[in-house]
């Protein structure tokens, strides 16, 4: 694994604000953004595998099987929660690490923070809502490069969590991030 030119991509710079010293890139929030730098530097080539890191809202039913928030989880399955068609679902081809906390994740371009919305994200048999996952999986899938998503949860998705509520939040979830990181990843050799 030492040998891969990996690629670590977090969506927003508080995210990323524990890896100060490891090479990475920002996307910048939303499946435009998440498309355009990630294409760009598949386009670069070079890169045999992609790692993104970040947050994420839980989604799921309040119940035993509820994705905690203390916990990082790997998504190994993406939807569309926001697109009106029918689109495929993206699985990453990325090694399953986590098998025990593996989760389905649906992507959409708003930041969900109503119970309406959190109900109708649920019921797509989803745990997991972001911004950018499913365009991470789609341009990984077309370049054919293998990717892994690692996701801490932030909040419920629901009308109590707000903006402030996140950016408050994410940095403290970066360093869970980085502990998991040296924990498990390290050896993956970003690019610099």
């Amino acid at each position: 694994m030492s040998d891969q030119k990996t690629l670590l991509v977090f969506a927003h710079s508080d995210e990323a604000s524990a890896f100060a010293d490891v090479p990475h890139i920002v996307s910048g929030v939303g499946k435009v953004n998440a498309s355009v730098a990630l294409a760009g530097a598949l386009a670069n080539g070079g890169i045999e595998r992609v790692i993104v890191l970040g947050t994420a809202g839980v989604v799921g039913n309040a119940d035993e099987d509820r994705p905690s928030l203390d916990t990082i989880y790997q998504v190994t399955r993406l939807i569309q929660h926001d697109f009106p068609l029918a689109s495929d679902d993206v699985v990453p081809t990325g090694e399953v690490l986590l098998p025990d906390t593996q989760a389905t994740m649906a992507t959409g371009d708003v930041f969900v923070s109503n119970d309406e919305q959190r109900a109708h994200i649920s019921g797509l048999n989803a745990q997991l809502v972001d911004m950018e996952g499913y365009a991470y999986a789609s341009m990984c899938q077309r370049f054919d490069v293998p990717l892994q998503i690692f996701k801490v949860p932030s909040d419920y998705a629901d009308s109590s969590t707000s903006m402030d509520d996140w950016d408050a939040i994410v940095i403290a979830k970066s360093v869970q991030l980085r502990e998991f990181y040296d924990a498990h990843l390290i050896s993956a050799s970003p690019i610099s």
